[in-house]
């Protein structure tokens, strides 16, 4: 394999620097792409890729450094001017309109006009079609954003930054919530654009993908060019080294579990499909006990999520069998229920669900148990700021302030927030969905050993996770979803992940994989 620096190179940023209020987001930070080639760009959460990208897309100009396309020296104003040089960016967090349709969100700011200054929207509905073909997306074009799952509006954020026809496509967490077929078909779209010259730069946590994709490989730890080389899929545990500054033994704490009374069970529970058909959860029966973690793996569309929110009482209407907390049956029927009876959720989307993003750390930590922070109805911020303050340094949330404004925070610091509005509620049982999703390495082994260190402490803990090295590591037992239904029960030892995804896959296709 060549070195990423043997050819003339498509993009060269070196010596970047940027700071915000409070933080020095980039410290001599940089990277090379060549044509054809994908560069993937590691870092823990807050080691400054994502500030990079949106330099080089525009929406930041850098404090200090230089960038040079094609070996001449540029400096994007805005998303527009690099757009037009031929550089796009797919954001981790998703930037479509949800009122408007995929093929509106596509274009949007550059429709195709008729000659008469009309949007031409079947000229519009066609290439957008083209462009989803691309992507093996079936869904019509002409449908609002919103009603897509998010998943879905991944992909059509995908198919807006290839109708740009760049030269220059940055992918930031692309994957993270892409079902295992759409992975595959991103990467096959991946590999045609390089064998056109575009060059690539490929932010990731999920390390198991590059060796299908990468070429080369860049390093930032704490907002500096730590490492730079042609990608070796042998070098995981150095890339992770280099990325933390540290070995990184055992990911997974394991406290030897000894199990007490149930805290949490659920006797036949069911959520219906709003539309009618089968259920999306259907007769499922499970118990938590106190210093347990129950893991519940699934493919896209099993019914984890739905299962842990009509636990927290947010299907009332759509929910039928039992809960009980305690031995004691708990009618459920909104989240004000499921605090009352000690259960706190940390939701699959944290910014759409689970945070105010203007609000600051202390006010969103305080948010489910405003009662423990007010005084004759007034919330006394004195003693707001100070219980934030002390999930701060238990969670290690990287923060000046706790009054720093939540949505500046990177995504692992922002998920540790949500974890601390929970556990300020005092919950018995916690419930958690895709808890580690979009967070790096160093951050997921923390929350790791807060599960572990909540469950030493008594708590009972429900895990839900489409990642089965996740499950395989925390889970005291494993219990598997498939089509709604659990398929499967495995205890720690027991299980592999052969085993694991064969009960995950539904009845209709376990006989073509077998």
């Amino acid at each position: 394999m060549t070195s990423p620096l043997a050819s003339p190179p498509l993009l060269q940023a070196r010596g970047i620097c940027k700071a915000f209020p409070g933080v020095q987001a980039l410290a001599g930070a940089g990277i090379t792409v060549q044509p054809g080639r994908l560069t993937a760009l590691l870092g823990e959460k807050g080691a400054g890729k994502s500030t990079l990208m949106n330099i080089l897309a525009g929406v930041f100009l850098p404090d200090a450094g230089t960038i040079a396309l094609d070996g001449r020296p540029v400096a994007f104003r805005s998303p527009r001017e690099a757009q037009a040089a031929g550089v796009s960016i797919i954001f981790q967090e998703l930037n479509l309109v949800g009122g408007l349709s995929v093929a509106e969100n596509i274009f949007l700011g550059r429709q195709p006009l008729t000659p008469w200054g009309l949007v031409d929207r079947r000229r519009m509905l066609a290439d957008a079609r083209d462009l989803l073909a691309m992507l093996d997306l079936d869904v019509d074009p002409a449908v609002p954003v919103e009603r897509l799952k998010v998943g879905t509006r991944q992909m059509v954020e995908i198919a807006k930054a290839l109708s740009f026809d760049s030269r220059l496509l940055i992918l930031d967490e692309p994957t993270s919530a892409l079902t295992e077929h759409e992975v595959e078909t991103l990467f096959r779209v991946i590999r045609r654009l390089k064998a056109r010259g575009v060059g690539m730069i490929y932010i990731t946590h999920r390390l198991d993908e590059l060796p299908q994709i990468a070429d080369d490989v860049t390093i930032f730890r704490d907002g500096v060019l730590v490492h730079e080389a042609a990608f070796a899929a042998g070098d995981r545990a150095e890339y992770v080294r280099r990325m933390v500054g540290r070995d990184l033994v055992d990911l997974y704490p394991r406290s030897t579990a000894s199990p007490g009374r149930p805290l949490l069970e659920l006797d036949r529970l069911s959520v219906a499909r709003p539309a009618g058909g089968q259920p999306l959860v259907a007769d499922v029966s499970l118990a938590v006990r106190a210093g347990e973690v129950v893991g519940l793996f699934g493919l896209m569309g099993a019914g984890r999520t739905e299962l842990l929110e009509a636990v927290y009482g947010l299907h009332p209407r759509a929910t039928t069998g039992w809960i009980r907390i305690d031995g004691v049956e708990k009618p459920i029927r909104s989240p004000h229920d499921a605090l009352a009876a000690g259960l706190a959720l940390a939701p699959e989307d944290r910014k759409a669900d689970g945070l105010v993003l203007g609000l600051s750390i202390a006010e969103n930590v305080s948010m489910a148990s405003l009662d423990q922070v007010t005084r004759l109805g007034i919330v006394s911020r004195s003693r707001e700021t100070r219980r934030a303050a002390e999930a701060v340094s238990r969670l290690a949330i990287k923060t000046p302030t706790p009054a720093q404004a939540t949505g500046t925070l990177s995504g692992g610091n922002q998920q540790k927030v949500v974890l601390a509005k929970g556990l300020a509620c005092e919950p018995r049982v916690l419930l958690l969905d895709e808890p580690t999703r979009g967070i790096d390495i160093g951050a997921k082994r923390e929350i790791y050993a807060l599960i572990d260190d909540l469950a030493r402490g008594g708590m009972g803990i429900l895990v839900a996770s489409s990642e089965l090295p996740e499950i395989l590591g925390i889970a005291d037992r494993i219990l598997v979803l498939a089509e709604g239904r659990v398929t499967a029960e495995f205890h720690r030892g027991e299980a592999t992940e052969q085993a694991v995804l064969h009960a995950a896959i539904p009845p209709t296709r376990g006989a073509a994989v077998a």
